[in-house]
């Protein structure tokens, strides 16, 4: 196991989230996490990464410290606005082998670089980040993910609002973390593309409703109790004592 779930419930302010996860991520696993808006995948993400402390149970992360996970955000949090190149934004992932403020050395950018021409973006490197289009952008995030050298990478609907090219592209890319054995637990809407690319799923909907191989997760019934437990659920509900 890589991550252990142990009777997790993660919330704010005393009011649930994500309640009664417990289970196991194999290392290597390609994992899609679904369900409902406001299901819980995000805040599960955050626990993960320990940007959210658990209201009961725990998140256990074996032989890997949480500054080692790779995390990229949902495309919508990112602000453009800030005046960075593409390089200079692909290098932040390099922080861990340069020190907060290091100076990047000849061999990281030569990495910056590499991961640009990787993720289809050779050219790009002196381009304002405010100048790009949303498939570019989410490349671009890609390759500061691809910096990070990373056995756990987390993806939060790494699809959404992108061109169809942009992720047949990105989806390779997913692919080779799995077949180099690296960890990718990523939050999907995209039913299609969990069925073809994404072995395993799990369904949340505050709580489990199914997890395993995809075509035994992803079945009209479980998806129409997701659907169901999420419209029922009060969002002010405090915390319940059953496990």
């Amino acid at each position: 196991m890589i991550l252990q779930f142990n009777n997790l419930t993660l919330g704010y302010d005393l009011h649930p989230a994500v309640h009664h996860l417990t289970l196991g991520v194999q290392r290597g696993a390609l994992l899609a996490l679904t369900g409902p808006n406001g299901a819980g995948k995000s805040t599960l993400l955050k626990g993960i990464m320990g940007q959210l402390r658990p209201l009961d149970g725990s998140v256990e992360c074996h032989d890997i410290r949480r500054n080692e996970i790779a995390y990229l955000p949902q495309l919508s949090q990112v602000d453009r606005r800030f005046p960075i190149t593409v390089d200079e934004l692909v290098s932040l992932g390099a922080w861990k082998q340069t020190g907060a403020f290091g100076r990047l050395k000849m061999q990281h950018k030569k990495k910056v670089g590499s991961a640009l021409e990787q993720i289809g973006l050779a050219g790009f490197e002196k381009r304002l980040i405010s100048t790009l289009s949303g498939g570019q952008m989410q490349r671009v995030l890609f390759a500061r993910l691809l910096m990070q050298e990373a056995n756990l990478i987390l993806l939060d609907e790494p699809f959404t609002a992108i061109d169809s090219k942009t992720t047949e592209d990105l989806l390779e890319q997913v692919a080779l973390w799995h077949q180099s054995g690296k960890t990718v637990i990523a939050v999907l809407h995209e039913l299609n593309i969990i069925r073809g690319h994404f072995p395993e799923t799990l369904l949340l909907s505050r709580q489990p409703i199914a997890y395993g191989p995809t075509e035994t997760v992803l079945t009209d019934n479980n998806l129409s109790k997701a659907r169901q437990l999420n419209e029922a659920f009060d969002e002010q509900a405090g915390l319940c004592s059953h496990a």
